[in-house]
């Protein structure tokens, strides 16, 4: 029996080793298992316990019986007579414990066995592996194409298989089998969470390429991403020790992955420029980072608690003139830029106005300073082209009211014949006839849809 405990001792050392499973969940499985497979041939509700002693190298196994008068369940109950066997002096109460034969499973039994040990220490593997990746989210990890799954990469990272879903892949990129391959862990699933996924879009197709890769895995699913904001932060973190040591703050990122990103940085120091820093002597901390993205552009955009600065700086590299904030509760405004910035700054197919308006969270609209002047002389004109409608204004009062800041004929109506006669050229009874002359006009615009709605209603 000597030499049986000492392999058994080898065996669970090994277990434990390469499969980094407990000693003691392997033992409680092998005892779960034989207690499984003995009902198998005592009967399902029998009560059966199993016992491995490791340093002896035996197996026992044990059937707790009842004692009772008159036996109606066999596989629980044992009556006084069959008791004697066992005890000295049974009684109807007693326990019977029945020492079971291990070595007379039947094949079939011990086949059983073996599939529940295999399952649980699958189980047990499983579990393992998630509570090793499960706090790894968010980190920078490396490993090895080993095949594809439609248009999902499947990654051997040594002891798991993880996926690259195509959401989560540059998408100018081609790898083929065996080629290195940087991501970051985005997510690590299991079963349960694969089935709670409810309306979240990303984990949806997480879930999607998961069953495609799927061969029997049942998880855990760890799902890498190289379109991730995260990934392109991590990689700054590697080349930039300030973002690390916290003097540069990474505020925000957007990317369109492969083609452009926007990082927005600010700095505790005034003394370090945040931007000058990511960059690094002659760029090569930046160009370390847009390589392993494949050559993405990266405009570093820097960060104010002035809001306008920050429109003017996210729309990086074209140079603005100013912002008009068009409305802060809805988040909407324009940006000026001049006219040899303005493709710049919309960018190839709206890509740069749109990677700076998901930075800042603002609804951006890009206007050139011909396309600002042009609509401020229709503005103009419109203004004056109503003006000259009123009674007692030609065409030059009507320019001369436009630039003196009248933009309304509610405007002038409302105005006093003292304050209209400040305007040059306008003298008091001047102002009183356009001030009556747009009270006219009011009345008569007022007048026009009611005779239009009794004319319906007569007809």
């Amino acid at each position: 029996m000597e030499g049986t405990a000492k392999d058994l001792i080898l065996a669970l050392e090994g277990l434990e080793r390469e499969k980094n499973i407990k000693r003691e969940d392997i033992l409680k499985t092998i005892e779960d298992a034989l207690v499984s497979a003995l009902r198998k041939n005592l009967g399902k509700t029998a009560q059966i316990s199993a016992k491995i002693d490791v340093e002896q190298g035996s197996v026992k196994a044990f059937q707790i019986l009842n004692v009772v008068e008159v036996v109606t369940n066999p596989e629980m109950e044992i009556d006084v007579a069959g008791a004697k066997k066992y005890l000295k002096n049974p009684k109807v109460g007693d326990t019977v414990t029945i020492t079971l034969e291990v070595e007379d499973f039947s094949r079939i039994a011990a086949q059983i066995a073996k599939q529940v040990l295999i399952q649980k220490v699958r189980g047990i593997e499983r579990d393992n592996f998630y509570k090793e990746f499960k706090p790894r989210e968010g980190e920078v990890i490396t490993g090895s194409v080993r095949r594809f799954s439609d248009r999902d990469i499947i990654v051997d990272l040594g002891k798991v298989e993880a996926i690259l879903p195509y959401c989560e892949q540059i998408k100018k990129e081609r790898y083929s089998n065996g080629s290195r391959i940087k991501a970051i862990i985005a997510k690590v699933l299991n079963q349960n969470d694969l089935a709670n996924v409810g309306d979240d879009p990303v984990l949806s197709r997480y879930k999607s390429a998961a069953f495609k890769m799927d061969k029997g895995q049942r998880g855990p699913y760890v799902i890498l991403s190289r379109a991730n904001g995260k990934f392109l932060e991590e990689l700054f973190k590697v080349e930039v020790p300030e973002i690390n040591e916290g003097i540069v703050e990474i505020k925000n990122i957007q990317r369109d992955p492969g083609f452009r990103a926007k990082v927005m940085v600010s700095s505790i120091d005034n003394k370090i420029d945040p931007i000058g820093t990511c960059v690094g002597m002659r760029g090569i901390r930046i160009r370390a980072v847009m390589n392993e993205l494949s050559g993405e552009r990266i405009d570093l955009i820097n960060y104010s608690d002035d809001i306008s600065t920050v429109l003017m700086n996210a729309i990086a590299p074209a140079k603005a003139d100013f912002v008009k904030i068009d409305s802060v509760a809805e988040k909407r405004a324009t940006i000026i830029v001049p006219d040899d910035q303005l493709a710049i700054a919309i960018g190839k197919d709206w890509q740069n106005i749109k990677l700076a308006s998901r930075l800042t969270g603002w609804d951006l609209e890009v206007k050139s300073e011909s396309q600002k002047a042009q609509e401020g002389k229709e503005a103009t004109d419109a203004i004056q082209a109503v003006f000259a409608n009123v009674e007692g204004i030609g065409p030059k009062m009507a320019e001369v009211l436009q630039k003196s800041g009248f933009t309304s004929v509610e405007q002038l109506a409302s105005a006093t014949p003292e304050h209209l006669s400040t305007v040059q050229g306008i003298g008091e009874k001047t102002a009183a006839k356009i001030i009556e002359g747009a009270q006219k006009y009011i009345a008569a615009q007022t007048a026009q849809p009611q005779e239009v709605a009794n004319d319906q209603e007569s007809k």
